[in-house]
């Protein structure tokens, strides 16, 4: 078992430190097994667990950090509202039950999961509330394209401190990692491995050339352009493997190469056409 605790990380644009590598807990059943995978990541040294109203798993997520015995101190803890439940008052409710159900006092970041027209706009004044109240360290967004962050930061002054969203090798989002770096907007990837899909031939050279997986190669990719990223894994050598990217460094050349992969191409929802 790996003794390493993985806290490096991002100082978000209130002065909260993010670990850039989390534990992501998206169709990871509630009960037994996603009890087993948060406790098993922050015994290998995770400090960070991505969970969402929708998920269905946060009291399971709360089970495990506290079967862990990891100070709730040294863990960053993510939610997020589900499309439904925005709006001003309806966030507000909703919150409140993501954070008996996690078990816990204060959430670290909360995030709206959609960009659902237009309540997300009443939703975003919900999560200023709750950090100005300090029921929430950070507050942010996910699945937002520019347009959406322009339009929250204008109504309220309040610059989110990160924007989840879908990012690997085939969706690079250049354009709007830009826009985040130049507004202070931390990127965070969700299926940052593709779902699996890792045997480009590409991936595959660079992986032998340093003595490391794709998976390994891509997360550490992420991470030099600056993204945090939450990886998905229930099975205890994967959550393993997936931390094992802080020991080495990808080339210029090497980074240039993923990124030439890029096709712009989803595999989950487009932002602006959410249809649930």
């Amino acid at each position: 078992m790996s003794t390493q605790v993985f806290t490096e990380g991002v100082k978000l644009n209130n002065g909260i430190h993010m670990p850039w590598l989390g534990l992501g807990v998206w169709k990871t059943k509630e009960g037994p097994e996603v009890i087993s995978a948060v406790r098993t990541a922050l015994e290998y040294g995770y400090r960070s667990i991505d969970t969402a109203a929708v998920y269905g798993n946060e009291e399971g997520v709360g089970h495990g950090l506290r079967d862990s015995g990891v100070p709730r101190d040294d863990i960053f803890v993510t939610t997020k509202v589900w499309n439904a439940d925005q709006g001003y008052e309806s966030t507000l409710k909703a919150f409140e039950a993501s954070r008996k159900r996690l078990g816990l006092d204060m959430i670290d970041l909360y995030l709206i999961h959609w960009a659902v027209t237009p309540s997300y706009r009443e939703t975003w004044k919900a999560l200023v509330h709750l950090q100005q109240e300090g029921y929430v360290r950070a507050i942010g967004v996910s699945n937002f394209q520019i347009h959406h962050l322009k339009q929250v930061i204008e109504d309220t002054g309040v610059v989110p401190a990160v924007n989840q969203v879908e990012l690997h090798p085939e969706l690079a989002q250049k354009e709007l990692l830009a826009y985040a770096r130049e507004t202070g907007v931390q990127m965070e990837a969700w299926s940052p491995l593709m779902q699996g899909k890792l045997d480009h031939p590409v991936l595959k050279e660079i992986a032998g050339k340093y003595g490391k997986s794709a998976a390994q190669v891509i997360l550490r990719w992420d991470i030099q352009n600056g993204v945090v990223v939450i990886p998905k894994s229930i099975t205890p050598h994967r959550i393993l493997e997936n931390a094992q990217i802080f020991d080495f460094a990808l080339s210029s050349e090497d980074m240039a190469q993923i990124d030439a992969l890029n096709l712009n191409k989803r595999i989950g929802p487009d932002p602006d056409n959410v249809t649930f």
